[in-house]
């Protein structure tokens, strides 16, 4: 019987629609589905939902819950991993401090010193879940949708065996919008994407086989309701001639452009009607909306009403190519780039196709990306290998560097100002960074 263990499975609008997607698949039927979570309370919102599922849909899967990882991932044949390490206290932390040096942030889950803070805080727990899987299960298939997901992945799979990917809903996600915009079944439309994550760009976008971006320019330009719903990324594309993935609010953040003046921040990232436009601090509002009524949030989660169909997740897909019936799927993966983008560095992670077939991921060679589209990549992948060897080595000194070059932080503040501000970031993360051991 296939086992599939989720860890961190108090994610449960994450975990809910996972086993959905999961069970819509013949040879997942019967399967066993392994909840851990660190929190009782959440695990048990976890159980009843997925017990939900699958009472309303007939199947026969089994289902286990613990708070013990060892026992969740043993005999396991894939491992979903949703984690969030720290709590709002912590991590709103991220924000703040660089706020209080003109750094301002919108979600901070991914690069610049916020990211870089929220990977050095997770990568310890995330090694130990891959030496947790070489033990009990050394040949499953380890999918992550935990951020910053290039960082953790780019340091997984330099330090483990376990063949790991990191998901990210971004690329199908936008897709479909770019679909939307121009009037396209979603079914007609092939694409190229590839970059890093967040920062990956469509490299071509078509139309049953056609150029689709002359008329994504001319729905961008001559619509406003469709340049008002992603202002910063519609920005980016009419000036850079490709689209990126991942929303506006997120990709404020991640170059020099949008957030370094408050006039820049009123005009570009406040007015946008899309889901994140990119006001400050978004993640620390949301958390506290919900921490004021979270038991009331989460029994709705729970117990809303049930829809069987498959969603637009891969993990599914994934599962069924390399651990189900075999029918091959491909989708864009982070992974190490070993020769894939040719002109971003050698190892770092990057987000490219990748082909899923009975017990591997295949990613597939892409080639270069436009020229100044590597510039700006290549700046957010290198800060990101700096971060990574400084947080493997407890070298607080490349984790300064690896801020220093961000492009947000660089365009606000001095070297001396990065210093003092990273130098708060320790100190308010100290409990949490037991690989740095200037911090004892």
């Amino acid at each position: 019987m296939t086992k599939i263990a989720f860890i961190g499975a108090g994610s449960l609008v994450f975990t809910k629609n996972l086993v959905r997607d999961l069970l819509t698949f013949p040879a997942f039927e019967a399967c066993t589905i392994a909840l851990m979570d660190i929190s009782e309370e959440r695990l048990a919102y976890a159980k009843t939902a997925v017990d939900n599922i699958i009472a309303a849909g007939g199947y026969k899967a089994k289902v286990e819950a613990t708070t013990d990882r060892a026992q969740a991932l043993t005999g396991a044949d894939g491992v979903v991993c949703t984690i969030l390490v720290g709590d709002l206290e912590i991590w709103r932390t991220d924000i703040e401090i660089p706020k209080a040096y003109g750094v301002d942030i919108n979600i901070g889950d991914t690069r610049g010193p916020s990211g870089i803070f929220r990977f050095l805080r997770t990568i310890p727990v995330m090694l130990e879940i891959c030496r947790d899987i070489e033990r009990y299960c050394p040949d499953a298939i380890f999918l992550n949708y935990s951020n910053p997901m290039a960082m953790l992945i780019r340091a997984m799979q330099g330090q483990s065996s376990v063949q790991v990917t990191g998901l990210c809903h971004s690329v199908q996600g936008t897709a479909s919008m770019l679909a939307g915009w121009i009037g396209a079944p979603m079914e007609e439309i092939t694409y190229r994407c590839a970059g890093i994550n967040h920062q990956a760009f469509y490299l071509d976008y078509k139309w049953n086989g056609k150029d689709a971006y002359p008329l994504i320019r001319e729905a961008v330009m001559k619509r406003p309701e469709i340049y008002n719903e992603e202002q910063v990324r519609n920005e980016m594309f009419l000036h850079l001639d490709y689209y990126v993935t991942e929303s506006s609010g997120h990709n404020s953040e991640y170059n020099a452009w949008f957030r370094k003046r408050p006039d820049l921040i009123e005009k570009y990232c406040t007015h946008g009607t899309g889901w994140n436009p990119g006001h400050y601090g978004e993640i620390i509002n949301y958390a506290e909306k919900l921490r004021g009524g979270w038991h009331k949030q989460m029994e709705e989660w729970r117990d809303s009403p049930i829809d069987l169909k498959r969603g637009e997740e891969y993990a599914s897909y994934i599962f069924n190519a390399t651990i189900g019936d075999g029918t091959l799927f491909e989708f864009n993966g982070n992974v190490r780039n070993l020769g894939y983008i040719d002109n971003l560095p050698q190892g770092c992670c990057v987000e490219v196709p990748v082909l899923a077939s009975k017990g591997r991921l295949s990613p597939i060679h892409v080639g270069a990306l436009p020229d100044h589209l590597a510039i700006l990549v290549n700046t957010s992948a290198r800060c990101e290998e700096l971060a990574v060897q400084g947080a493997l080595t407890g070298d607080p000194r490349m984790i300064y560097h690896a801020i220093c070059f961000d492009p947000l932080t660089s365009a606000v503040l001095s070297l001396a100002e990065i210093q003092e501000m990273v130098d708060r970031m320790f100190a308010a993360n100290k409990e949490w960074l037991p690989q740095f051991k200037h911090l004892t």
